[in-house]
């Protein structure tokens, strides 16, 4: 008998899956602040900036024109001929009606993608470091998470060797996140060229192209997709992508996708017996945010840029830890390597990544993602997404603080 006699009503697949510990430190971050704490947030991958004027105000007309009931599973039409359009204008990327769809964000086009095509045992091959939802979503797809780590070396980016080498009869998907979520790595044209010839070998592999950070790309860089260097690999890739990071619109829940028909198809099957459409009133809000004004966004990439610049001089001034220059999204995945093997002034150790968040929740106050969540140790996850620079100044000055109370010098390189 279980410890607790509730759990024989659960089903054994949840056993191998974890809450989302992104989700959890945010929430943790909340309770603190509410309890007085005065905390640095630096966990949730959330724009701070107010949805664009114009998309309120389309939801504000469509509300009163009573578009306030059920729409067609995949999407209204007027949605999915935005998508059609944004797809064609911003990547080249020519679809039909029938290949496009919308749902309740980014993240369940990815889950109905993983439901509609994995069977037991399929892999699905996950460069880490790694958003923190793909292994539990394939794992409760019934399918088998295969993680590559992609080191520091190669700027956390999956190499064509690597990916060649993961690669087995079994594989039905690759999943690739650009610019990446924890990392804010970017592929380059080149990079993904040679990627791109590995898979032509492998025509059983799916392509999953996360594109949601797609907006965000700093330092005068373009965006690009496999399929703007690959795109006779149209017919096996979903581009997932949605409003949430591009427009600010994290509680609007309304992600979009692309993909061939019958792979469509049968997601809109499995969202049909789940959540039926999404929000009505955040569709016409994205087709507002799709079609209409995009001059906002240079000013947002810009403060981003800055905030980014801040909080990477800042970490890489600090004794212990160490950080790449990411290309785009808003996230650092510090390197705290040089902090392993030190002392806490109360005389603990810190034994991984896990132990550095922890020792920096409580002694600086600033909230971090230990690495190990995403895969790869020992880094942490830092978001500027919605810090302030002199925010991310503070924080970087109490992480310094707190470290430089730590005993021992002997590190272990990352």
């Amino acid at each position: 008998m279980p410890n607790n006699p509730t759990e024989s009503f659960l089903a054994s697949r949840l056993a191998a899956v974890r809450p989302s510990p992104t989700l959890a430190l945010v929430q943790l971050a909340k309770e603190l602040k509410a309890a007085g704490r005065d905390v640095v947030d630096l966990s949730a991958g959330e724009p701070d900036f107010d949805t664009p004027d114009h998309v309120q105000q389309a939801a504000i007309d469509a509300m009163a024109r009573g578009e306030t009931r059920y729409t067609a599973v995949a999407g209204t039409p007027e949605l999915k001929k935005a998508i059609r359009t944004k797809f064609l204008r911003d990547n080249g990327l020519d679809y039909t009606a029938d290949e496009v769809m919308a749902a309740t964000g980014n993240k369940q086009l990815l889950f109905n993608a993983m439901l509609a095509t994995l069977n037991a045992g399929d892999e699905v091959i996950i460069p880490a470091p790694y958003w923190v939802s793909y292994p539990d979503m394939v794992l409760l797809a019934g399918g088998k998470p295969v993680v590559v780590p992609c080191g520091q070396d190669s700027n956390f980016k999956l190499t064509p060797d690597a990916l060649e080498a993961a690669i087995t009869p079994r594989t039905k998907w690759l999943i690739l996140c650009s610019p990446s979520n924890p990392t804010g790595s970017a592929y380059s044209k080149g990079e993904l060229t040679a990627l791109a010839e590995v898979l032509r070998r492998h025509p059983q592999v799916l392509i999953l192209s996360d594109d949601i950070y797609e907006k965000l790309v700093f330092d005068g860089k373009s965006f690009c997709n496999i399929l703007n260097v690959a795109p006779d690999l149209k017919d096996r890739t979903m581009v997932a992508n949605g409003v949430s990071k591009s427009h600010a619109m994290t509680g609007w829940r309304l992600g979009y996708a692309a993909a061939p028909a019958w792979l469509i198809k049968a997601m809109t099957l499995i969202q049909s017996q789940s959540t039926s459409n999404p929000c009505s009133i955040s569709q016409a809000a994205a087709v507002a945010a799709l079609e209409g004004d995009q001059s906002f966004l240079p000013a947002w990439v810009s403060e981003y840029q800055g905030r980014r610049d801040v909080l990477v001089a800042g970490l890489n001034a600090i004794d212990g830890i160490s950080c790449l220059t990411p290309d785009g999204a808003f996230y650092v995945y510090a390197n705290c390597g040089g902090l392993i093997g030190r002392t806490t002034p109360d005389g603990r150790p810190l034994n991984d990544d896990k132990d550095v968040a922890a020792y920096l929740l409580e002694s600086a106050g600033v909230v971090a993602l230990h690495g190990d969540a995403c895969g790869l140790s020992p880094f942490l996850r830092m978001s500027f997404g919605n810090v302030t620079q002199d925010k991310l100044r503070e924080a970087c000055q109490r992480i310094g603080a707190a470290l430089a109370k730590l005993q021992g010098s002997d590190a272990v390189a990352a």
